[in-house]
């Protein structure tokens, strides 16, 4: 993973973004390396061990976690953050003219409406594996992968969504545990789900 310093750029556009938007708390400035970008970045865990695939679509970016991140980390991958709330994909917007990144392609839509296929799919604190895999499924290339970012509760989560994981014809392939770099203990977790 590259450091905070390789991130500067970003973090000062996204601070900057956010005293306007409010895409993440006040409170939440301070432990924005490591809630966020830290977070949206260990999907390099999942790049470990798979393959990255050309394009991806991050569904209900709110302020660009983890689409931004991975975009500025891998600028081989076409990143396309999407959600449906115009003031958020304004600020991605902007974010992304300032870092002149190339890669990314923000979209202001309802997944649902969204008629393009991907090879990875992200989503990260939006809701519910039963809910997002509905949105996710759809939109996943045969041999593509849906991660999503989870906290410790991936078992109740992966429990939960067995019906919509049948009726796509999808399973859960690994788990790929985690910490955030926090003193008190954050362990996360990424669901990694193919259509099988």
């Amino acid at each position: 993973m590259k450091n905070k310093d390789f991130y500067q750029n970003y973090i000062n556009a996204f601070l900057k973004q956010n005293s306007k938007v409010n895409l993440i708390s006040k409170n939440d400035e301070k432990y924005l390396w490591e809630k966020h970008i830290f977070d949206s970045l260990s999907i390099e865990k999942f790049f470990d061990k798979y393959p990255k695939g050309k394009t991806l679509l991050d569904i209900g970016t709110g302020g660009g976690f983890p689409s931004l991140p991975i975009a500025i980390t891998y600028p081989e991958i076409e990143v396309y953050p999407l959600d449906s709330i115009r003031k958020k994909i304004n600020a991605i917007t902007e974010i992304t003219q300032e870092l002149n990144l190339k890669n990314v392609h923000p979209i202001c839509e309802r997944a649902e409406k969204i008629n393009l296929k991907f090879d990875i799919i992200t989503s990260r604190a939006v809701a519910p594996l039963k809910v997002i895999t509905e949105y996710a499924m759809p939109l996943l290339n045969n041999e593509g992968h849906f991660i999503a970012y989870k906290s410790i509760k991936t078992q109740e989560e992966i429990d939960d969504a067995k019906k919509v994981l049948k009726k796509f014809n999808a399973k859960v392939i690994d788990i790929i545990k985690y910490d955030l770099p926090l003193e008190e203990n954050h362990t996360r977790n990424l669901i990694i789900l193919k259509k099988s």
